[in-house]
């Protein structure tokens, strides 16, 4: 290994130390209080070394979003080669996105807040680009679900684009993590179980968009069984 590849690895293990400690300030201090001289002195890096990895404090709340993305991704592209019809596969995607909840609960945390325009439009380009290229295995995986659908008959486009088909399935399901993430609110409109809730209300979604074969969303049993369906046999793993 040159001393080119030698200073890339190194730098690239010194950001991964960086964020991780990140993570660890959000878990103690809570997101609106990261600081980037908190995180300077609990990694013991000076401030210039910081600003060599993260040219602002949006830089590294982008950072930290892209960073889970790829987990994602993996779960995503499980799901998106399944072999069953196009629409369990695509209702797949959305219990693909609860067991990510459930590992990462910090990455929807995290994104409300870079997402948002302040955040968003204050990151350098370099980071939001590299949040484009690593979200991008995630969309692939969708629209190949959505792609194939068309194809085989599944499911009629009516004029829209994959893109915009798959981007009714991502706002409810965004939507739903954002309220699960609003602490307490909830609770107090009296929604206990917001994930069921979300593959109920999917499963209406794709019955509106006239995906086959249509199913009756008010059969929670079956649902119940569809959801263990797919976490045991796509993503081995239980309830």
């Amino acid at each position: 290994m040159g001393t080119k590849e030698r200073r890339e690895r190194q730098f690239q293990e010194r950001e991964q130390r960086l964020l991780a400690a990140a993570r660890q300030l959000i878990v103690r201090d809570g997101l609106l209080n990261l600081q980037m001289a908190k995180l300077a002195e609990v990694s013991e890096y000076a401030m210039g070394t910081l600003y060599q990895h993260f040219a602002s404090k949006e830089d590294l709340l982008v950072a930290l979003m892209t960073e889970s993305v790829a987990e994602q991704a993996a779960l995503f592209q499980k799901a998106s080669g399944w072999k069953a019809s196009t629409r369990e596969r695509m209702f797949a995607i959305t219990v693909a996105d609860m067991i990510f909840v459930q590992r990462s609960p910090e990455h929807f945390r995290v994104a409300q807040y870079a997402h948002c325009e302040v955040v968003w439009s204050a990151a350098s380009l370099c980071r939001r680009e590299a949040h484009f290229a690593a979200s991008q295995p995630v969309c692939d995986a969708v629209l190949a679900i959505v792609n194939d659908a068309i194809a085989c008959g599944d499911l009629d486009p009516r004029g829209m684009r994959p893109e915009s088909v798959a981007t009714g399935c991502w706002s409810l399901t965004l939507g739903v993590h954002n309220l699960v993430h609003a602490d307490g609110l909830l609770d107090h409109f009296n929604v206990h179980t917001p994930y069921f809730l979300l593959a109920r209300h999917m499963q209406h979604l794709l019955n509106g968009m006239g995906w086959l074969p249509l199913i009756d969303p008010a059969d929670t049993g079956a649902l119940e069984a569809l959801i263990a369906r797919v976490r045991t046999e796509v993503f081995d793993e239980s309830e």
